[in-house]
């Protein structure tokens, strides 16, 4: 999760997608959105995020469920414009796999537009 963020907020591709399994599942708002590579991913985060998105932090990660190859998390973050004031902070569940020996996130379940 920490490298996740810190690719994000870096705009580093592809760091980022090293962080997540394709296809990437993410469900928000009703709807499932379903990434088959990485090619799109970091702009439709800004797309989504908003044109006054500048980075955002990690609140916290708690362990709901685990096995030998699969965590389920409760994240928190809070996503911040440029001037360090608050866009909103959000939940999701995340799970993270190990597919043939890496471990990144397969899908999401986001409160976060």
């Amino acid at each position: 999760m920490e490298a996740h963020f810190a690719a994000l907020n870096a705009g580093d591709e592809i760091s980022l997608a090293a962080t997540l399994h394709f296809p990437h599942y993410r469900l928000s708002s009703g709807q499932m959105k379903i990434w088959e590579n990485s090619d799109t991913y970091l702009s439709d985060f800004h797309d989504r995020a908003g044109d006054g998105w500048h980075h955002s932090d990690l609140d916290s990660v708690d362990v709901i469920a685990a096995e030998d190859n699969k965590v389920h998390l409760d994240v928190r973050f809070t996503r911040y414009r440029a001037n360090g004031s608050s866009m909103g902070q959000f939940r999701s569940l995340w799970v993270i796999a190990n597919i043939n020996g890496v471990w990144a996130a397969q899908l999401r379940s986001s409160f976060a537009p």
